[in-house]
């Protein structure tokens, strides 16, 4: 599959996720934030990084970006569109996902390698996954907490939009240790930790990151 990763100005994650993207078996398009079209691609990535707007509200200019336009109608047509971290808080901000990210309820950057658990394998950036697999990747923010009214926060628990869940400590104040979400119809993905990161045994801290990546793969030929 062709798969996209849109980089904004500041963006800093984008080579590693076209990296992941290729290392999953898939082909990486690297897509521009002022881009009118998806170059014929199949899903799209919006990664991780200091996109600008963080001055502001994260994303929060970001998803008034060209290319957004494109990936909004795409994503309401059933692409697969996965936000990692400042792609997360892009898909918020473009109502393409419930809720908001608002800084640490610590008030610190918070770098760790963070235990989560796979809490919904049906979409298709998880479907590599073991529902109820616990996984090790790297989490990097500092506004990574995620907010949603009493209303939200209860459809999107009773209809499985959670994806994953922190264990062993919640880093960042989330509610209910929510890491990563999906919209009602699946294809849309926010995670805040780093998959990234985590997919040869060089350079990060294991493989655990690799199924968000060869998820697609897996999908497609299901």
């Amino acid at each position: 599959m062709k798969v996209g990763v849109v980089t904004f100005p500041g963006s800093l994650d984008d080579v590693d996720a076209q990296r992941a993207v290729r290392i999953g078996g898939n082909e990486a398009v690297a897509l521009w934030h002022g881009d009118a079209d998806l170059k014929g691609v199949d899903a799209v990535i919006l990664p991780g990084g200091f996109s600008y707007g963080d001055y502001l509200r994260c994303g929060a200019i970001s998803r008034f970006a060209p290319v957004m336009d494109k990936v909004v109608e795409a994503a309401g047509a059933g692409m697969p569109v996965l936000g990692i971290c400042n792609g997360f808080q892009i898909l918020c901000e473009s109502h393409l996902l419930p809720g908001a990210l608002i800084r640490n309820d610590h008030r610190r950057f918070v770098c760790r390698d963070q235990l989560l658990r796979i809490e919904n394998n049906r979409t298709p950036w998880t479907s590599a996954y073991a529902a109820g697999q616990e996984i090790r990747i790297v989490l990097k923010n500092g506004e990574g907490g995620f907010v949603a009214d009493a209303e939200t926060l209860a459809r999107i628990e009773g209809e499985g939009q959670v994806v994953a869940r922190y264990l062993e400590v919640n880093p960042n104040g989330s509610l209910d240790d929510i890491a990563g979400v999906a919209n009602e119809r699946g294809n849309v993905v926010g995670l805040m930790p780093h998959p990234e990161h985590a997919v040869e045994e060089l350079t990060g801290s294991g493989l655990d990151g690799l199924g968000f990546f060869t998820s697609l793969v897996e999908t497609a030929f299901a």
